[in-house]
């Protein structure tokens, strides 16, 4: 496997990672998805809120969409887990589509990233696409173990690339259409 199909592959994690972990939110008792509770971010409602406002961030910076900063500095929080799904569906699904896209030669390529107080860095699409896979599974580890302390248990997230899990999630990317990303021995 090459880097490009690893990165198009960690794509449709995402997608389907955060279909399991968000359709455990939906099945919260009320109160549980903004309630306070120990992580870097208060709350399950934040963390995911902040996932997405990064995920906007870093679509706009790989599709030169030109909003910059402004993509997360005025990204507006959702108070109601449904609605952030949907969102969150939708951004999974341009990172998805902006991997298919790429050419192995674009992974170098420099886009521009807007930081503010930093100036405009350029930085590589692959490097780029590489620190968002980590940020987001690093904060979706957060809301997992906020899970831990709901009426819900977390669900599994990590049988997404072996063969030896397809069974596991057969269904759910048949569902997601990632079928033909799953399974390594296609």
């Amino acid at each position: 496997m090459n880097l490009l199909d690893h990165l198009r592959r960690m794509a449709g994690n995402n997608l389907w990672s955060n279909d399991r972990l968000y359709r455990a939110v939906l099945a919260l008792e009320p109160g549980e998805f903004e309630a306070e509770r120990t992580s870097f971010f208060p709350s399950i409602k934040a963390t995911l809120n902040h996932i997405l406002a990064v995920d906007l961030l870093y679509l706009d910076f790989l599709e030169e969409g030109g909003i910059g900063a402004a993509a997360h500095d005025d990204f507006v929080p959702f108070d109601e887990p449904r609605a952030l799904f949907a969102a969150q569906l939708v951004a999974d699904r341009r990172l998805i589509a902006f991997c298919d896209a790429l050419s192995e030669a674009d992974l170098d390529r420099r886009v521009i990233t807007d930081r503010r107080e930093d100036g405009m860095i350029p930085e590589r699409i692959g490097d780029i696409l590489a620190h968002a896979f980590l940020h987001d599974i690093h904060h979706r580890g957060q809301v997992h173990a906020m899970l831990s302390g709901t009426s819900v248990a977390p669900p599994q997230l990590d049988e997404f690339l072996l063969d030896y899990d397809l069974k596991l999630r057969k269904t759910e990317v048949e569902r997601l259409g990632l079928d033909d990303q799953t399974n390594a021995t296609s």
